[in-house]
């Protein structure tokens, strides 16, 4: 238990997570999609940065990552647009445009296949391989996506309504599975704190550039940019900080199981407060999702033992 602020802290963070995508539902009744995207994750981005800057004996209190400056050459920066492209404008846009087209509920649920694309475009693109189990969890997270993106009712959705949501929200999982990989890439000469904080800022500010270009709804009251504004630093900024503080306490494996709650967290929420229906299919296909990350865990040394 020396490390239980570690596990305090991921869980916090899914929590932060989880109820953001239901807070998000709300605000989409008086803000655009790409509004939303571009204020929560310009407020993210500024937190991270500002802890970016902290003294360095304050950062080794908080056990922040570090890393030591170095150059970008030509093929960092193609990755740091990347992970701007598909991490901060294009995954948000889609997220908060199939949030818009379905319920919280699935859209929690559904979070979970960000686990599944960022595992296969590493297999595909990385050179990456697994053990037997993890690919039967990959075909257990398929399923789970499937039977959550229809509800098993193949036969009543329009081309505007649940079914066209829930594929948003996996497309916003395949970008930031693409960003996952990328950011990793990027992580060996800067920090995924510093990645974090360049991502939310330019993101978040090139969509608030398209946002005001487009001439998209926005909202009326100052006061509800406000709220978007705190959404931001909590749901995108202080969940990243306390997640990366989780990763050096306990490890990647241990946070990676353990965030995946944020996906319970988002439907008990959603059910709480917006009321929304959890029907015994989303329930079923959500555990079987939760339950595939959790064998995608299980180091080789138990899988030996077992």
């Amino acid at each position: 238990m020396s490390h239980h602020w570690g596990y305090v802290a991921v869980l916090f963070s899914a929590l932060l997570f989880g109820i953001g995508t239901t807070i998000n539902k709300m605000l989409l009744e008086s803000a655009s999609p790409l509004l939303i995207a571009s204020v929560t994750y310009l407020a993210g981005g500024l937190l991270l940065a500002g802890s970016s800057l902290l003294p360095a004996k304050s950062v080794s209190l908080l056990k922040l990552p570090t890393r030591e400056k170095t150059g970008f050459v030509g093929r960092d920066l193609v990755l740091v647009l990347m992970v701007i492209l598909f991490g901060a404008v294009l995954a948000p846009t889609a997220y908060l445009t199939g949030l818009n087209n379905t319920s919280a509920v699935s859209a929690a649920l559904l979070g979970n296949t960000e686990t599944l694309f960022t595992i296969g475009i590493a297999f595909i693109f990385l050179g990456e391989r697994g053990r037997l189990k993890d690919y039967v969890a990959m075909v257990l997270l398929v399923i789970g996506a499937v039977v959550l993106t229809t509800n098993l009712n193949l036969y009543q959705f329009t081309s505007t309504g649940s079914l066209f949501g829930n594929l948003l929200v996996l497309a916003s999982c395949l970008f930031w599975g693409i960003d996952n990989n990328v950011s990793r890439l990027l992580a060996v000469k800067r920090s995924l704190l510093q990645v974090g904080s360049l991502k939310g800022i330019l993101g978040g500010g090139l969509l608030l550039v398209v946002t005001i270009f487009l001439g998209l709804q926005v909202v009326a009251s100052p006061v509800s940019i406000l709220y978007i504004v705190i959404v931001g630093i909590f749901t995108v900024g202080l969940s990243l900080l306390l997640f990366l503080f989780s990763l050096q306490e306990i490890g990647a494996m241990r946070t990676g199981v353990m965030f995946s709650t944020a996906s319970l967290f988002g439907a008990a929420s959603a059910f709480l407060i917006l009321r929304e229906p959890i029907s015994v299919v989303q329930a079923l296909a959500g555990l079987v999702m939760l339950f595939a990350i959790y064998v995608l865990s299980i180091p080789a040394k138990k899988q030996a033992d077992a």
